[in-house]
């Protein structure tokens, strides 16, 4: 596991989720803000939150800023074939088709194993 990650089996993780005024944006590379939820699985409990304002969108700034942050897994509702290669190539997971919906509500979805994806919403 990167990011949060401690490798002991706890179950801990940072998950991130592009925003606007707290809820989950359709596009992740054009979002105001992003909040880095830190977690444990095991407990499905979040610990901490914090947000984020990101560097400007340029192609492949993004993955590597959130792999800085110590992002294991992205949420999202569309992203780019190529930013989802480069989050992989940086060991981190993406999810997209996410809703827009409050961003503590798509985490405690995850947590519980009831997070709805359905379409990834950006088609480049």
């Amino acid at each position: 596991m990167s990011g949060n990650g401690d490798g002991n089996g706890n179950g801990s993780m940072r998950i991130a989720i592009p925003t606007r005024d707290e809820k989950l944006t359709a596009h992740f590379g054009h979002c105001m803000e992003f909040m880095l939820f830190d977690v444990d699985r095991a407990e499905r409990s979040i610990k901490r939150v914090t947000r984020e304002t990101p560097p400007a969108h340029e192609p492949g700034v993004l993955p590597a800023w959130l792999a800085s942050q110590g992002a294991d897994l992205v949420i999202a509702g569309g992203m780019g074939r190529h930013a989802q290669q480069l989050f992989a190539q940086q060991g981190v997971d993406v999810h997209v088709g996410a809703a827009e919906a409050p961003a503590m509500s798509v985490v405690k979805a995850y947590l519980d194993g009831r997070l709805q994806t359905g379409s990834n919403l950006c088609d480049h």
